[in-house]
């Protein structure tokens, strides 16, 4: 078992915390969903409560060891400021430069301060580094463990990586522990996810068959019914002889499914694909809309996909087969959008799928969606608020599902 926050000290003492700030923004950098912000704040009140110093640090999109001044957590500390009623230090600074380090360094207890994006500096992923990796990371993680005594790790999301902000620093504090966030999420998963009522129902979507190997592999042990939509369904059809037109395939992918079709039956777990499509004949990709008085949008009368269109939704007999498994689950699990759901036109089997997992858990079922699609998806629906659980972290949950170890938790110490 590891620490948590409230098996350490923490009075008086300089708490750096790893946090996931990784919030959406528009193009006026507007914050538009400050829910990862929200999440955090047990563990910053609680801190703040027992006089501690508090160093936030965490990442926002994906810089790549550059500054991109898009990508500054700005926009963050001024929302973080408003939510706790109080002023938040940062600076749009080196995150381990000497002015960042000076503020680290007379930041008082009840104080808290928040460092640039981690993901400029090359030292946080690596990334930028040829040959020298390992020792730039190394030295990144112990210029952040300078700033602070202990470290406290609440960024659920970011768990599943091995960086210097999330398993390098914890050898070089004094002490460290998970903060109530990932504390919350993990008892979740270890003590309710793997103690589901069957008959249990795994509704996953996405693109591509390639991210959701392990996932589909390990859920066929755990689950009664694994429904496939998104785009990912086009590789299964086809493995299968079944046309699909022009829609995303996987072809190198083919034998794969093949092989997932063959280990569900050997394990006795209904695996099911649409039966009808709603599809299209061109499409905007780039502005995510349909072509004006050019797009061809019709549905389906069975599986198969007519030569020059592309399956872009599923379609209401789909809706239908599906929605009746749902019905009947214990509980449901979902990760990945159904269709093409930011288009409208093509979002109804994404928006209808979420109202039934909606509609099974009042029924009493539980419900457990995670990944930033099916998240914004029950959102959009307007049905967030009747599942039974969301989890702040799309990669640290598919991890999960993926049943591996997640590096960030295995980094910290063991409760003696």
């Amino acid at each position: 078992m590891k620490k948590t926050l409230k098996d350490i000290n923490v009075e008086n003492k300089k708490i750096l915390v790893r946090v996931d700030f990784n919030v959406p923004l528009d193009i006026n950098l507007k914050i538009t969903s400050d829910k990862r912000i929200v999440e955090t704040l047990p563990t910053i009140e609680y801190l703040l409560k027992n006089d501690a110093a508090i160093i936030l640090m965490s990442h926002l999109g994906r810089p790549n060891g550059k500054v991109v001044k898009r990508m500054s957590l700005e926009p963050v500390s001024k929302r973080l400021s408003e939510l706790l009623n109080m002023s938040v230090k940062f600076i749009r600074s080196d995150c381990i430069g000497f002015e960042s380090k000076k503020i680290a360094v007379n930041l008082k207890p009840g104080e808290i301060f928040l460092l640039e994006n981690l993901r400029f500096h090359p030292g946080e992923e690596g990334k930028g580094v040829s040959g020298e990796k390992d020792i730039v990371t190394d030295i990144f993680s112990r210029q952040l463990a300078s700033m602070g005594d202990i470290f406290v790790q609440d960024a659920f999301g970011t768990l599943h990586r091995s960086h210097a902000s999330t398993t390098g620093i914890v050898k070089y504090v004094h002490d460290a522990a998970m903060g109530f966030l990932v504390e919350k999420e993990l008892n979740f998963f270890y003590r309710v996810f793997k103690n589901l009522p069957s008959p249990i129902v795994a509704v996953l979507g996405g693109s591509k068959i390639s991210d959701k190997m392990d996932i589909i592999e390990n859920l066929l042990n755990k689950v009664d019914f694994v429904i496939i939509g998104g785009a990912m369904a086009y590789t299964f059809l086809k493995s299968q002889g079944i046309s699909i037109g022009t829609s995303f395939v996987e072809d190198d992918k083919l034998d794969l499914a093949l092989e997932l079709i063959k280990k569900a039956k050997e394990r006795k777990v209904d695996l099911l694909f649409p039966i009808d499509h709603i599809v299209t004949n061109k499409i905007d990709f780039m502005n995510k809309c349909v072509v004006r008085f050019k797009s061809d949008i019709k549905t389906t009368v069975d599986e198969a996909i007519p030569e020059e269109f592309m399956g872009v939704d599923i379609g209401p007999r789909t809706i239908e087969k599906f929605s009746e498994v749902i019905k009947s689950a214990k509980a449901i699990i979902w990760n990945g959008a159904l269709g093409i759901f930011e288009i409208s036109e093509f979002s109804k089997g994404t928006f209808e799928i979420a109202e039934f997992i909606a509609e099974a858990t009042d029924n009493g079922s539980i419900s457990v969606v995670g990944g930033g699609d099916s998240i914004s998806s029950v959102k959009k629906a307007g049905v967030d608020k009747k599942i039974s659980y969301i989890s702040t972290g799309g990669g640290a949950f598919l991890e999960f599902l993926k049943g591996k170890e997640l590096p960030g938790i295995a980094a910290l110490p063991d409760l003696n």
